[in-house]
Protein backbone atom coordinates (compact mmCIF):
# COMPACT_ATOMS: atom_id res chain seq x y z
CA UNK A 1 0.00 0.00 0.00
CA UNK A 2 1.99 3.61 -0.97
CA UNK A 3 1.66 6.30 -0.04
CA UNK A 4 1.23 10.04 -1.89
CA UNK A 5 4.39 11.85 -2.62
CA UNK A 6 3.02 14.73 -0.78
CA UNK A 7 2.33 12.68 2.60
CA UNK A 8 5.32 10.71 2.05
CA UNK A 9 7.06 13.91 2.40
CA UNK A 10 5.90 13.99 5.69
CA UNK A 11 7.66 11.28 7.18
CA UNK A 12 10.80 13.14 8.38
CA UNK A 13 8.17 15.86 9.75
CA UNK A 14 5.88 13.29 11.54
CA UNK A 15 6.40 14.90 15.24
CA UNK A 16 6.23 18.34 14.02
CA UNK A 17 3.50 18.19 12.19
CA UNK A 18 1.78 16.67 14.99
CA UNK A 19 2.46 18.92 17.42
CA UNK A 20 1.16 22.01 14.65
CA UNK A 21 -1.99 20.11 14.50
CA UNK A 22 -2.29 19.27 18.34
CA UNK A 23 -1.62 23.25 19.07
CA UNK A 24 -4.10 23.90 16.62
CA UNK A 25 -6.51 22.09 17.44
CA UNK A 26 -6.11 22.93 21.03
CA UNK A 27 -6.34 26.82 20.17
CA UNK A 28 -9.58 26.27 18.49
CA UNK A 29 -11.25 24.65 21.69
CA UNK A 30 -9.90 27.09 24.12
CA UNK A 31 -11.07 30.55 21.64
CA UNK A 32 -14.62 28.51 20.82
CA UNK A 33 -15.26 28.11 25.08
CA UNK A 34 -13.49 31.55 25.71
CA UNK A 35 -15.38 33.34 23.22
CA UNK A 36 -12.95 34.90 21.50
CA UNK A 37 -12.99 33.03 18.04
CA UNK A 38 -16.53 34.37 16.80
CA UNK A 39 -16.44 31.55 14.06
CA UNK A 40 -19.77 30.28 14.33
CA UNK A 41 -22.96 31.41 13.32
CA UNK A 42 -25.96 31.74 16.80
CA UNK A 43 -27.93 28.64 17.25
CA UNK A 44 -32.06 28.37 17.93
CA UNK A 45 -32.43 26.23 21.63
CA UNK A 46 -33.71 23.55 19.09
CA UNK A 47 -30.79 23.45 17.27
CA UNK A 48 -28.48 22.97 19.94
CA UNK A 49 -30.45 20.40 21.15
CA UNK A 50 -30.40 18.56 17.62
CA UNK A 51 -26.43 18.91 17.42
CA UNK A 52 -26.14 17.43 20.50
CA UNK A 53 -28.24 13.98 18.92
CA UNK A 54 -26.00 14.41 15.39
CA UNK A 55 -22.73 14.42 17.90
CA UNK A 56 -24.06 11.25 19.59
CA UNK A 57 -24.73 9.76 16.39
CA UNK A 58 -21.32 10.73 15.45
CA UNK A 59 -19.37 9.62 18.41
CA UNK A 60 -20.91 6.00 18.37
CA UNK A 61 -20.28 5.35 14.81
CA UNK A 62 -16.69 6.98 15.38
CA UNK A 63 -16.08 4.35 18.44
CA UNK A 64 -17.72 1.40 16.08
CA UNK A 65 -14.94 1.92 13.46
CA UNK A 66 -12.48 2.36 15.87
CA UNK A 67 -12.96 -0.42 17.56
CA UNK A 68 -13.40 -2.53 13.88
CA UNK A 69 -9.98 -0.71 12.72
CA UNK A 70 -8.76 -2.78 16.40
CA UNK A 71 -10.24 -5.81 15.24
CA UNK A 72 -8.61 -6.05 12.11
CA UNK A 73 -5.28 -4.65 12.89
CA UNK A 74 -5.40 -7.87 15.49
CA UNK A 75 -6.55 -10.20 12.77
CA UNK A 76 -3.32 -8.63 9.87
CA UNK A 77 -6.19 -6.80 7.51
CA UNK A 78 -3.81 -3.67 7.24
CA UNK A 79 -5.71 -2.09 4.33
CA UNK A 80 -9.52 -2.35 6.21
CA UNK A 81 -7.83 -1.35 9.21
CA UNK A 82 -6.89 1.96 7.85
CA UNK A 83 -9.69 2.85 6.01
CA UNK A 84 -11.78 2.30 9.55
CA UNK A 85 -9.12 4.51 11.66
CA UNK A 86 -9.17 6.87 8.74
CA UNK A 87 -13.14 6.96 8.63
CA UNK A 88 -12.87 7.15 12.41
CA UNK A 89 -10.76 10.31 12.86
CA UNK A 90 -12.76 12.10 10.41
CA UNK A 91 -15.94 11.45 11.71
CA UNK A 92 -14.07 13.17 15.33
CA UNK A 93 -12.97 16.05 12.68
CA UNK A 94 -16.92 15.93 11.95
CA UNK A 95 -17.50 16.23 15.47
CA UNK A 96 -15.11 18.51 16.37
CA UNK A 97 -16.51 20.91 13.77
CA UNK A 98 -20.57 20.28 15.59
CA UNK A 99 -19.13 20.79 18.84
CA UNK A 100 -17.44 23.94 18.55
CA UNK A 101 -20.31 25.34 16.63
CA UNK A 102 -22.52 24.03 19.49
CA UNK A 103 -20.72 25.58 22.36
CA UNK A 104 -19.66 28.60 19.80
CA UNK A 105 -23.31 29.55 18.41
CA UNK A 106 -25.16 27.82 21.10
CA UNK A 107 -24.49 27.39 24.93
CA UNK A 108 -23.41 23.97 27.11
CA UNK A 109 -25.93 22.27 29.76
CA UNK A 110 -25.70 21.33 33.50
CA UNK A 111 -27.36 17.78 34.42
CA UNK A 112 -30.46 18.23 36.87
CA UNK A 113 -32.04 15.44 38.33
CA UNK A 114 -35.44 15.82 39.40
CA UNK A 115 -38.07 13.74 41.45
CA UNK A 116 -39.41 11.05 40.29
CA UNK A 117 -36.52 10.27 37.96
CA UNK A 118 -34.44 7.78 37.84
CA UNK A 119 -32.29 6.94 41.02
CA UNK A 120 -33.78 10.42 42.27
CA UNK A 121 -33.17 9.11 45.98
CA UNK A 122 -29.53 9.10 45.04
CA UNK A 123 -28.69 11.75 43.51
CA UNK A 124 -25.65 12.68 45.81
CA UNK A 125 -23.71 9.60 44.27
CA UNK A 126 -25.60 9.74 40.43
CA UNK A 127 -24.46 13.52 40.08
CA UNK A 128 -20.84 13.25 41.06
CA UNK A 129 -20.45 10.11 39.37
CA UNK A 130 -21.66 11.65 36.01
CA UNK A 131 -19.38 14.53 36.84
CA UNK A 132 -16.70 11.81 37.19
CA UNK A 133 -17.40 10.31 33.76
CA UNK A 134 -17.46 13.82 31.85
CA UNK A 135 -14.50 15.07 33.77
CA UNK A 136 -12.76 11.68 32.20
CA UNK A 137 -14.05 11.75 29.04
CA UNK A 138 -12.85 15.73 28.68
CA UNK A 139 -9.60 14.32 29.94
CA UNK A 140 -9.07 11.77 27.98
CA UNK A 141 -10.37 13.71 24.91
CA UNK A 142 -7.75 16.61 25.24
CA UNK A 143 -4.73 14.31 26.22
CA UNK A 144 -5.43 12.12 23.71
CA UNK A 145 -5.20 14.48 20.74
CA UNK A 146 -1.15 14.25 19.97
CA UNK A 147 -1.14 10.65 20.21
CA UNK A 148 -4.25 10.09 18.23
CA UNK A 149 -3.02 12.55 15.57
CA UNK A 150 0.39 11.23 15.54
CA UNK A 151 -0.29 7.49 15.08
CA UNK A 152 -2.75 9.53 11.62
CA UNK A 153 0.22 10.85 10.82
CA UNK A 154 2.51 8.41 10.62
CA UNK A 155 0.17 5.89 9.39
CA UNK A 156 -0.80 8.10 6.71
CA UNK A 157 2.60 8.85 5.71
CA UNK A 158 4.67 5.58 5.91
CA UNK A 159 3.65 2.17 4.57
CA UNK A 160 2.25 -0.68 6.49
CA UNK A 161 5.82 -2.27 5.69
CA UNK A 162 7.52 1.30 6.87
CA UNK A 163 5.68 1.46 10.00
CA UNK A 164 6.91 -1.53 11.66
CA UNK A 165 9.85 0.79 12.08
CA UNK A 166 7.92 3.50 13.64
CA UNK A 167 6.45 3.57 16.96
CA UNK A 168 2.86 3.28 15.09
CA UNK A 169 1.74 0.34 16.69
CA UNK A 170 2.65 1.41 20.20
CA UNK A 171 1.16 5.01 19.76
CA UNK A 172 -1.49 3.36 18.02
CA UNK A 173 -2.61 1.01 21.28
CA UNK A 174 -2.38 3.84 23.53
CA UNK A 175 -4.46 6.00 21.13
CA UNK A 176 -7.40 3.57 20.89
CA UNK A 177 -7.31 3.05 24.59
CA UNK A 178 -7.82 6.27 25.55
CA UNK A 179 -10.35 7.16 22.22
CA UNK A 180 -12.44 4.56 22.98
CA UNK A 181 -13.02 4.75 26.60
CA UNK A 182 -13.52 8.51 25.83
CA UNK A 183 -15.74 8.18 23.12
CA UNK A 184 -17.69 5.80 25.62
CA UNK A 185 -18.41 8.23 28.17
CA UNK A 186 -18.93 10.87 25.97
CA UNK A 187 -22.19 8.76 24.75
CA UNK A 188 -22.66 7.69 28.56
CA UNK A 189 -23.57 10.97 29.44
CA UNK A 190 -25.05 12.19 26.80
CA UNK A 191 -27.93 9.58 27.29
CA UNK A 192 -27.90 10.69 30.73
CA UNK A 193 -28.02 14.42 30.33
CA UNK A 194 -30.48 14.38 27.51
CA UNK A 195 -32.54 11.16 27.91
CA UNK A 196 -32.08 10.33 31.15
CA UNK A 197 -32.49 12.89 33.05
CA UNK A 198 -33.26 17.05 33.08
CA UNK A 199 -30.54 19.60 32.18
CA UNK A 200 -30.84 23.69 32.52
CA UNK A 201 -28.47 26.03 30.43
CA UNK A 202 -24.86 26.75 31.29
Amino acid sequence: MATSPRLSSVKPHAKAVTAVLSVLGYALVIGAFAGILPLFPSLSESTVLLFSDLIAVVNSVALSALLIGWYLIRRDRVRLHRVAMVTAFGLICLFLVLYLWKVGGGFEKSILIEPGQFLYEFRSIVRPLYLLMLAVHILLSVVAVPVVLYAIVLGLSHTPAELTETAHARVGRIAVVAWSVSLALGVLTYFMLNHLYSWTPR
